[in-house]
C-alpha cells in the first residue's frame, strides 16, 4: 500500500496501518476479489479469515448483503458504496453462539500510483448498540401514540347524537404513524327543545398533553352549553379556561347551534377554519360571518352571526388537516373543499366519504382530520306530515290562556297525537303560559312542535327572570306550575333569547309496541 508525507512517497506495510484501529477493516485484491487482509478488529468480531481465497468464501456473512455484486460495482466503476445498518449473522468468538448485529459497511476502492483500482477497502462500524437504542426509542415513541390515540379517541364522542331533525356524520382520521396525536374533536349535543350544538376544534400541539387538553376542552363545552348559552357566550367561557391553563395555550373552535323551529344556524368562531353550507341550489359559501381570535388569548370579544338553512342545506365543520397541505396555501385548500362540496350527493355519510376521497388526505399525512357534515332533509310525502310546527303570537288580555289552550288542543288533535299525551300537551301549555303570564312580560309567543319522536312546547316571554322548581307549601297557592310541568313532561328547561327567555318542555312519544 502506498502511503504519501509531505509530498514524499513512501511506503508502510499494511498491518503497521491497520492492526491498531478500531474500525473492522479488511483488503481485497484484483476482480475477484481475493482477501488479502483483515485486521485485528475484524478478527476479533467475525473470527480469523484464510488469505488467498475469493471474498465470497472468505466472508459469509457478509453475502446475504450482495457483497459480490457490490464489490463487482465497485471495481468497475471506482466509485465508492455504503451499507447503513445493515443486519448480519454471526458466530460470537470464544462460544460459538450465533449474534445478531448490524454494521455499516463502506466498500472503498484501492488504485494504485497510476489510478487504477487494484482493489477494494471493506470498513466496517459496529452500530449495534445504536440501532437498538434507535429500536427502543421508536417503541417508546410508538407507545407514547398509542397512549395519546386511545386517549383521544376515549374522548370523542362513541356515538355520535342524532338530532331528530338533522342528520349527521362525522370522521376521524389520526395522522400518520410517524406522527403524534393532535388534538382535533368534535361533538354532537342536545339542547332541548329541538335545537343541537354542533363543535368541532383543535389544540394546537401534538401528543397526550394535546389530547389531554382536548378533552378539558370538550368536557368544559358540554358543561357550558347545558347554560343553553349563545355561541359567544360559550366560546367567551371557553377562552377564559384556556388561558387559566398552567402553560401557554391555544386553541380553535366552532360552536354553532341549530333551531329547527326557525331553520337557523347561530354560530361563532375562534380561529377556526369557516364552516362551509352547500345550499339547495349547489351553491357552497363560507360562514364567516363571525371569526374571532383562537381561545386563549383574551381581551378580544367574540360575536355570534345567524344564517338562515333552506331544507336541503348541508354544513360542513372540519379541520385544518383536511385542506393544509405542506408548502400550500390553506386558502387554496379551503376552495379546493367547497368544489368538492358542490359535487357531493347523498346522506352525510356518503359526503364525508366524497370529501375524504376528493380531498386525497396523504398517506403520510402529519396531522388529524376531524370533519362533521349536518344535513337538513327535505320532508315531503308522509314525512311532511310527522315533523311539523305550529307557533302563536299570545296578545290580549286575561282570553290568553284561554286561547293557547285552545290552540294546542286543535293543533295536537290535528296531528294525531295519543289522547294522553294531547292531554299532557294542552296541561303544559296551560302551565308555561300561566307561568310566564305571573312571572313575566309581552310580548308572548306560544311554539309547538313534534318530530317521530317528540313533542316540544315551548313558550317565549319578554323578562330574562328564569324559573325555577321549588318545594311550595301545602297552603301555598303559588310556585307548582314548574313542578308539575317537570312531574309530566321527560325533560324541561330555560334558556335567555335576545328578547328575554324561552321555557320549554318535551314528551317522548310512546314506544310501538312489538
Amino acid at each position: 500500500m502506498t502511503a504519501f508525507l509531505h509530498g514524499q512517497e513512501s511506503w508502510f506495510p499494511v498491518p503497521e496501518v491497520f492492526d491498531h484501529a478500531p474500525a473492522l477493516l479488511a483488503v481485497t485484491r484484483g476482480p475477484r476479489h481475493i482477501l488479502e487482509y483483515t485486521n485485528a478488529a475484524y478478527v476479533e468480531v467475525f473470527g480469523p479469515r484464510q488469505t488467498g481465497i475469493p471474498v465470497g468464501v472468505a466472508f459469509p456473512e457478509l453475502v446475504s448483503q450482495g457483497v459480490i455484486a457490490l464489490m463487482d460495482e465497485v471495481y468497475r466503476t471506482g466509485q465508492p458504496h455504503s451499507i447503513r445498518s445493515a443486519r448480519i449473522d454471526y458466530r460470537v468468538q470464544g462460544t460459538g453462539a450465533w449474534r445478531r448485529g448490524y454494521f455499516t459497511v463502506v466498500y472503498a476502492p484501492l488504485r494504485s500510483g497510476q489510478g487504477q483500482v487494484e482493489g477494494i477497502l471493506v470498513f466496517a462500524v459496529d452500530v449495534t448498540d445504536q440501532v437498538r437504542a434507535n429500536e427502543r426509542l421508536r417503541e417508546s415513541e410508538r407507545r407514547l401514540r398509542r397512549t395519546a390515540l386511545t386517549l383521544q379517541r376515549s374522548m370523542l364522542p362513541q356515538q355520535v347524537h342524532q338530532p331528530d331533525e338533522l342528520r349527521v356524520a362525522t370522521r376521524y382520521l389520526p395522522g400518520s404513524v410517524e406522527a403524534e396525536v393532535g388534538g382535533d374533536w368534535y361533538d354532537v349535543i342536545p339542547l332541548g327543545a329541538g335545537r343541537t350544538a354542533l363543535v368541532i376544534g383543535d389544540v394546537m400541539g401534538r401528543g397526550v398533553r394535546a389530547a389531554a387538553v382536548m378533552g378539558q376542552l370538550r368536557s368544559a363545552i358540554r358543561a357550558y352549553a347545558r347554560l343553553d348559552l349563545p355561541p359567544h357566550e360559550v366560546l367567551h367561557l371557553l377562552c377564559g379556561l384556556v388561558a387559566d391553563m398552567a402553560e401557554a395555550q391555544i386553541a380553535t373552535c366552532v360552536y354553532a347551534v341549530f333551531d329547527p323551529h326557525e331553520d337557523q344556524l347561530q354560530y361563532a368562531v375562534a380561529g377556526h377554519l369557516p364552516p362551509l353550507v352547500v345550499c339547495p341550489d349547489g351553491g357552497v359559501h363560507r360562514l364567516d360571518g363571525a371569526s374571532g381570535p383562537p381561545l386563549g388569548a383574551e381581551g378580544w370579544p367574540y360575536h355570534s352571526h345567524t344564517e338562515h338553512l333552506p331544507s336541503g342545506s348541508t354544513v360542513v365543520f372540519y379541520t385544518d388537516g383536511l385542506v393544509e397541505r405542506r408548502g400550500g396555501d390553506i386558502d387554496d385548500g379551503v376552495d379546493r373543499l367547497a368544489r368538492a362540496l358542490e359535487n357531493a350527493v347523498g346522506d352525510p355519510d356518503a359526503v364525508c366519504e366524497h370529501l375524504l376521497a376528493s380531498m386525497r388526505v396523504p398517506h403520510s399525512h402529519d396531522d388529524d382530520v376531524a370533519l362533521l357534515v349536518m344535513q337538513l332533509p327535505v320532508w315531503d310525502g308522509a314525512w311532511a306530515n310527522v315533523y311539523r310546527g305550529a307557533a302563536l303570537d299570545l296578545l290580549g288580555g286575561n282570553e290568553v290562556a284561554s286561547r293557547a289552550r285552545a290552540f294546542a288542543c286543535g293543533v295536537l288533535s290535528s296531528w294525531r297525537l295519543p289522547p294522553d299525551l294531547q292531554d299532557k300537551g294542552v296541561l303544559a301549555v296551560s302551565e308555561l303560559v300561566a307561568n310566564a303570564l305571573t312571572h313575566g312580560s309581552p310580548p308572548l309567543k306560544l311554539r309547538l312542535r313534534r318530530t317521530d319522536k317528540r313533542l316540544i312546547v315551548e313558550v317565549h316571554d319578554g323578562t330574562e327572570h328564569m324559573p325555577r322548581l321549588c318545594r311550595p307549601a301545602l297552603t301555598d297557592e303559588r310556585g307548582r306550575g314548574m313542578s308539575i310541568v317537570a312531574s309530566i313532561s321527560n325533560s324541561w328547561g330555560a334558556r335567555r333569547t335576545p328578547g328575554g327567555k324561552a321555557v320549554w318542555c318535551e314528551f317522548m312519544f310512546p314506544e310501538p309496541r312489538a
